[in-house]
Order: C-alpha cells, then sequence, then structure tokens
C-alpha cells in the first residue's frame, strides 16, 4: 500500500498525482476488479440515493462523475470511494422539502445549491486548518465506528436480501418491521442472495486473490438473464436512465433560503466531513498508510462543489463502496477512475445489461463487504490490552447502533477526551531512588529495595502543568516529603515530562516554594527543556528559586545537594 504522508502545515497538494507518478504495474490488476465491481454497486446504489434526496434518478448519477475525478487528484485516501451517499441524501431531502413545499421550489436547484454551500463549508474548514479535529479519533473508536457501519449496512440488506419491502429508517425499525413480516419472505430471493454470499465467502477463503465480487455480479447477471428469474419475482435493478450532466449555477434563491440552507451546509458538512475522515483513517490503519485530515477537508468541499455546479446533490465517503473495493485488493484511486469509466459507459451504452442485475445479489455483496469490516481479533486484543480502550471501542459500536453515526461518535469522542482529561489531570508520579546493581535513579515503588537519597526528594510528575492539575501536583508533591522518614532538606523536581506550564501552574510553583522555604527545604529543578526555561523566566520563577537552582541533569542536581549538606 502506497504510504501517505501528511501535508506541510502551511499548503495544500494534490496526493493523486503523486500516487501516479509513483504508480505500481503490479496494483493493475487489484485496482482494475475494483472499479469494475464497484461500478456495478454504484450505479443502482446512487440511483437509490437520489430518490432518498428527493431528485430524479438521474441525478443521482450525474452525482458519481465530479467527485470521482476531483477526489483522485485531490484526496489523500487511495482506497476512498467518494460520491453519493445515504446519510447526506436523506439531510438534504429534510433540508430541502420545508423551502419546496412552502414556495414549490426545484427539488434539484435546490440541492444542487446545497452541494455548493457544504463544498463552501469545507473550504472554510480547511483554511481554517480544522482538520485537527479528526486528531480525537483513537483506534478504539475506528475499531468500534466500522463495526457499527458494518452491522448498519447488514441490517439494511434484509429487505434485499429477502424480498420483503421495507419501510423503517431506523435500525431498530428495520429489524423489527422484518421480523413482523418473516412469513412474507420470498424463498428464490433469500436463495439467490445466499447462494452469492456462501459463493463470495468460500472465493474468499479458497482463492483469496479472485475476483469475489465481480464474479458474483457476472454470474447472478447471466442467471437471471438465462432462467428468467425476474419473471419468478425476483427483483432487478430495471431501466437505467440515461443523460449527462452540464454546467450550471443555482441562481435566483431569497435571502431567507439563503441563510436557512447556509446552517444546513454547516450541519451536512460536518456529518459528511465525521464520516469521510473516519472511514478514511479506518482503512488507513488497517492497511498501513496514513492519511492528510486537512487534505480530505479540502478534497471533500472541492468535490462538493463539483456535483453543486454539474446539478448533483451534497455527497461524501462510502463505507460499502470503499470495502467491496479493499476486498478485491484496491492500491490507489486508479480504481475510482475505472469506476467512472464504467458508469459512462453505463449511461451511453450499457444499461440495458446492468438492468438485469438482481437486488439480492447486491444486498449479498454488500453484507460481505460489511463482515471484512468486523475485526473480532482487533477487540480482542484492545480486550487484552486495557479495558478502558476495549470500553471505548464497545460504546462507540453501541452508539453508532443506538443513535446514529454522528451522535454516537460525538459521544464515543466525548468520552475519549474525558478520559485524555483524567489521564492529564491525575498521571503517574514517582519519588526516584536509587536500586542496588542496577545502574541510575528509578521509581522506588516499582524495585525492592529502592530507597531515596537520605534528605533528597527527586520527584517525577508525568504530565505537562496547567490549571487541571496544578493543586493535584502540589498535592502530590507535598505528600511524597512528608513520606520520607527523615526530614527533607531538598525537593528536586524532575522536569522531563513537563514540557511546558500555564500561568495556574506557575503560581502554584511559586506558592510551592514559598511553603517549602518556610519549611527550610531548597526547591530546585532539573533537566528543564529551553522553552520550559523560557516559560520559568517569564514568569519570574528562575529568579525567585535562583539560577544555580536549575539543572540540566539528576546527577548535577543530586552533586549540588551533597556539596551543600555535607
Amino acid at each position: 500500500m502506497v504510504s501517505q504522508s501528511k501535508s506541510p502545515a502551511h499548503s495544500f497538494s494534490l496526493p493523486g498525482v503523486t500516487r501516479l507518478r509513483s504508480y505500481q504495474l503490479t496494483w493493475l490488476r487489484g485496482d482494475v476488479l475494483a472499479g469494475v465491481t464497484v461500478a456495478a454497486y454504484l450505479v443502482p446504489q446512487c440511483i437509490a440515493y437520489a430518490e432518498l434526496a428527493d431528485v430524479p434518478p438521474i441525478v443521482g448519477l450525474w452525482a458519481i462523475l465530479p467527485p470521482i475525478l476531483i477526489y483522485a487528484l485531490l484526496g489523500s485516501s487511495p482506497q476512498l470511494s467518494v460520491g453519493p451517499e445515504s446519510t447526506t441524501a436523506v439531510m438534504t431531502a429534510a433540508a430541502i422539502a420545508p423551502i419546496a413545499a412552502s414556495d414549490g421550489s426545484n427539488y434539484a436547484s435546490l440541492s444542487s445549491l446545497l452541494a455548493l454551500l457544504v463544498g463552501i463549508a469545507c473550504l472554510v474548514g480547511a483554511f481554517a486548518r480544522l482538520g485537527f479535529l479528526a486528531e480525537l479519533l483513537s483506534k478504539p473508536i475506528l475499531i468500534g465506528y466500522m463495526a457499527g457501519v458494518a452491522v448498519i449496512m447488514i441490517i439494511g440488506q434484509l429487505g434485499k436480501i429477502s424480498g420483503i419491502s421495507l419501510e423503517a429508517e431506523s435500525l431498530f425499525g428495520q429489524v423489527q418491521e422484518f421480523l413482523s413480516h418473516f412469513n412474507q419472505i420470498h424463498p428464490p430471493t433469500l436463495m439467490l442472495a445466499t447462494c452469492v454470499l456462501i459463493f463470495l465467502l468460500v472465493v474468499q477463503r479458497r482463492f483469496p486473490n479472485a475476483p469475489g465480487p465481480l464474479l458474483a455480479v457476472l454470474l447472478a447477471t447471466a442467471a437471471v438473464y438465462l432462467f428468467h428469474l425476474e419473471q419468478r419475482g425476483i427483483a432487478v435493478i430495471g431501466e437505467i436512465p440515461a443523460g449527462l450532466p452540464h454546467l450550471a449555477f443555482p441562481k435566483g434563491f431569497s435571502l431567507p433560503q439563503m441563510s436557512y440552507l447556509i446552517s444546513t451546509a454547516i450541519g451536512i458538512a460536518l456529518v459528511g466531513y465525521s464520516d469521510n475522515v473516519l472511514t478514511a483513517r479506518s482503512f488507513a490503519d488497517r492497511n498501513r498508510y496514513r492519511i492528510d485530515a486537512n487534505q480530505e477537508l479540502l478534497a471533500l468541499g472541492a468535490v462538493n462543489i463539483g456535483t453543486g455546479i454539474m446539478q448533483g446533490f451534497p455527497v461524501s465517503s462510502s463505507g460499502s463502496r470503499t470495502a467491496i473495493g479493499d476486498s478485491l485488493g484496491s492500491r490507489s484511486q486508479v480504481f475510482s477512475l475505472v469506476a467512472f469509466v464504467v458508469v459512462m459507459l453505463v449511461l451511453l451504452f450499457l444499461r440495458p445489461l446492468l438492468a438485469l442485475f438482481p437486488k439480492a445479489a447486491l444486498g449479498a455483496i454488500v453484507i460481505y463487504a460489511a463482515l471484512r469490516l468486523i475485526e473480532i481479533p482487533e477487540f480482542n486484543r484492545l480486550r487484552r490490552f486495557k479495558q478502558s480502550e476495549f470500553r471505548l471501542a464497545l460504546i462507540t459500536l453501541l452508539g453508532v447502533l443506538a443513535t446514529d453515526i454522528l451522535i454516537g461518535v460525538g459521544l464515543a469522542v466525548g468520552l475519549s477526551v474525558i478520559d485524555l482529561f483524567a489521564r492529564l489531570m491525575r498521571p503517574h508520579d514517582a519519588v526516584m531512588g536509587e536500586v542496588p546493581n542496577l545502574p541510575g535513579l528509578h521509581d522506588i515503588d516499582d524495585w525492592q529495595g529502592a530507597k531515596t537519597i537520605p534528605g533528597l526528594v527527586i520527584y517525577r510528575y508525568g504530565a505537562p502543568l496547567c490549571f487541571a492539575n496544578a493543586e493535584n501536583f502540589r498535592q502530590r508533591a507535598m505528600n511524597a516529603i512528608r513520606a520520607e522518614p527523615i526530614r527533607v532538606q531538598w525537593f528536586v523536581l524532575n522536569t522531563e515530562a513537563v514540557v511546558e506550564i500555564d500561568i495556574t501552574a506557575a503560581d502554584m510553583l511559586k506558592e510551592l516554594h514559598r511553603e517549602l522555604t518556610a519549611q527550610q527545604i531548597t526547591f530546585a529543578m532539573a533537566r528543564v527543556k529551553q522553552d520550559l526555561y523560557v516559560q520559568l523566566k517569564k514568569a519570574g520563577l528562575v529568579d525567585l528559586m535562583g539560577q544555580e537552582r536549575i539543572y540540566p541533569t539528576l546527577h548535577t542536581a543530586i552533586a549540588a545537594f551533597h556539596s551543600a549538606t555535607d
């Protein structure tokens, strides 16, 4: 897999061009297979998303084309499939329905304007360097998120593989409706879907390098054609509309409409970017490359502006299409370019052929891709490593399932931030001493027989000092002094982990100095880094303690202690 380095903090780049320049021919087979299969999947999928957005079906196909080309140049992920997806489609319909209902505005024009506004919101975020917010998405969140998305993908295919028409929109509503209509299952549809899924799993196990999903598409289409399965009640994609988009800027909207759409666009941009960066990071982590969060924000903005001026609607990334591409060995955005060519061929020439593709087989392919996203070994690894990490993954999974993707991830991010602050506020600390037959200084709690140097407390605090932990530091430092059996003469703060302080911590250190001085205890510091030294000097601590009480190493501090007390 191509290794992606982060763009410089001051500029954006064209990662797609860089990848194409270093493209390896050995990747071509996987990219072509992934591109053809993803195209066979995304054509009917995007038609369905157009219906979700309450725009003509052809608009769903138009909304595929600009994102593929633009993201192939600007995106930092070599695997992400960008284009129409269900969440932004539903949000689009919810946003434009009130306006269209009140004044009869055209849905298609409103949706393309909304896409433009979403793109502008993303670009503003990109140039404001807000991509750093993606760093709050830790590994447990990614594992739980992808598992939750996989379950949602699987539940969403129940209607296709069973032949039952499900109208519920929520996850649990779909399950409840499916169970209540269980006696309405169409046996031929379920049998076809089961055969396709078993075929995919067997091919994956026995022939891991074979293009299983593509073979499934071809075989299922051939079965419909040869045995006239559509006449036996098995649903097929059906007629695909023709036509290509043209360049057009939305216009003629009132100020109140624009104000409403701008606020809605910000919400869609937030949801779209969260989904985009989560999916991109998840596959990057699985395949050992890196993405650039700010570059992803820029790419998503450009993609939505492109689809807006080509009469589309707001788009984001698709976890299901990305998973299908990954299962076939996609290695670069060449797979998306192949999909683009196939979509163009479908729009111009191949519509009758794809019209015979059974929806049950489509559902089976999605379920197959979803199963690959649920990484049980990773959950087990988190459980063995740290229970809090395992719980965070489970909370993300359950949050995505119980609420929706954005709220579930927001809940997990909130808990992750709380955990981060807890570690900052209550970090590990240590009183350092000498261990028999072991060079250096070590935490006396970690070694049997370890002892402090009589009269000297060397104290290490494992976090930067700030308003959140200043009082905790003071109390624990004083407790370390009180715990010494011999009267303490010197207190040396080992600052190797204290890379900076804020004004609250500076005032606390001044108070600690006064408190120790009143007890006739010398306060000194060791291993002070240059940046910390500058902050100490600006706060007046260097003058208060004396330049001679700041030491470059622990050994020089110990030598000064012995010299002063002998």
